[in-house]
């Protein structure tokens, strides 16, 4: 008697517990632990490394889904840094970003399909030097749990993808492969949980 009436119980527990969906999620970019690279090539003799310093952002994840969604981002690129300063300074010049008449670098994601309980790409619209431009990142979400530090709700990940550079409006040094077209980003990033 005392298991068939835990057994009614179960069942009559299945059926809300199945149509129980968590609904989507804020979080904001920890502008502490966030990383946006990107490598370029020299003359094809070796990459050089480049981070931007000063980047926000947010997204909407469904936990339920594994996805993510209305994602935007901003990368003020000024705060450009490959650990050379006359060539950071070209870099910021005309050749390169333009950043006295662009200063903002931006992604408003449009899209997301998952691959699996982890990965996935993330396409959306990228605006360098007001050319904005469609691209695909491939993410892969590392984790998500209580930070160590402080408990805030953190999801950790990771994306890469790569863009050519003249779909932007920047060939400069592009006869002889002096500087690659293709530019490889490198995006690392923590995002804590914000109830809207």
């Amino acid at each position: 008697m005392r298991f068939a009436g835990w057994f009614l119980a179960l069942i009559l527990a299945v059926p809300y517990t199945a149509n129980v969906s968590a609904a989507p999620e804020r979080f904001v970019l920890d502008p502490s632990h966030v990383s946006i690279g990107f490598l370029v090539g020299h003359a094809r003799f070796a990459q050089v490394l480049g981070l931007f310093s000063d980047v926000s952002g947010e997204f909407v994840y469904d936990a339920e889904t594994q996805t993510l969604d209305r994602g935007a981002v901003e990368i003020r690129a000024k705060s450009v840094f490959t650990g050379h300063e006359g060539r950071d300074d070209h870099v910021r010049g005309d050749d390169f970003l333009a950043t006295d008449d662009h200063p903002m670098i931006r992604f408003q994601a449009t899209d997301y399909t998952a691959s699996s309980d982890n990965t996935g790409v993330l396409e959306g619209d990228l605006n360098i030097r007001g050319v904005s431009q469609p691209i695909s990142l491939d993410v892969t979400l590392n984790r998500r749990a209580d930070h160590p530090i402080g408990g805030a709700d953190t999801l950790g990940g990771s994306a890469r993808g790569t863009i050519e550079r003249s779909a932007f409006d920047m060939s400069y040094a592009l006869e002889g492969d002096l500087v690659s077209d293709a530019v490889e980003l490198l995006i690392e990033f923590e995002a804590i949980h914000e109830p809207r």
